[in-house]
């Protein structure tokens, strides 16, 4: 049996605060943790020849968590994009963000700004982070794009099909996932890319995300290239 080719991996990164609590830390130290394994992951996914790497890093749900939580995640959040995530720089990664970024302070927009300019010729691999993201909110904006277009005369209601909407989407130029990964147990897309992993094969782990190893996702990898797709685009 041919191996099944092997793109795009999206994560939701889970657990990070139960796995802080379950070792008597501040939540905080979950989510330090979990950014420093996302880098670990990021060199590790590349080097097993993964182009593009999806994470969930802040959704829209986020924003209602306590006051000094979201603070926090904000100053972790400033840190990697001034100091930490640069590592991918000579790692060959590109870096890109997908989210509203209206609701992210403009200090951060910057940052991530000037990280995507200096990513943006790395071919080796792409690390797109979820951030202030919400499936259903990008899926409405694409459904504004597409009436903007007919509204203006720029598109038939007949020229609509599903190139023509994923094309609106935050991920229009990349291939949509092949795998989903889940850590810590939970089991639901809690509105990650929706349209994207239609056809995606679904993978859920115990394992709290700041215990997740690339040896984990080599075995995942592994188990994805000896399932026998019958279905979708492979």
């Amino acid at each position: 049996m041919e191996k099944n080719i092997l793109e795009h991996i999206a994560i939701i990164m889970d657990g990070n605060g139960r796995w802080a609590l379950s070792r008597g830390l501040p939540r905080t130290a979950g989510h330090k943790k979990g950014a420093e394994v996302l880098l670990e992951i990021s060199k590790a996914a590349k080097q097993m020849g993964v182009k593009y790497l999806t994470v969930y890093a802040f959704s829209t749900e986020n924003w209602k968590r306590s006051k000094d939580e979201v603070d926090t995640l904000m100053g972790l959040l400033r840190q990697y994009l001034s100091k930490d995530f640069n590592e991918l720089v000579s790692q060959g990664i590109r870096v890109r963000f997908i989210g509203e970024r209206d609701m992210l302070p403009s200090d951060i927009l910057e940052k991530m700004g000037e990280l995507e300019e200096k990513t943006k010729d790395n071919l080796q691999a792409t690390l797109q982070v979820a951030l202030s993201y919400g499936s259903r909110a990008e899926i409405v904006q694409a459904v504004k794009g597409v009436a903007s277009k007919i509204k203006n005369g720029d598109m038939s209601i007949k020229e609509i099909d599903e190139k023509t909407f994923a094309d609106m989407l935050y991920t229009k130029d990349i291939p949509d996932p092949d795998i989903l990964i889940r850590t810590s147990g939970e089991q639901r897309l809690s509105n990650f890319l929706l349209w994207q992993l239609a056809y995606a094969e679904f993978f859920f782990v115990d394992t709290y995300w700041p215990d997740f190893t690339g040896e984990e996702l080599k075995q995942i990898i592994e188990k994805y290239q000896k399932r026998d797709r019958r279905y979708g685009k492979n």
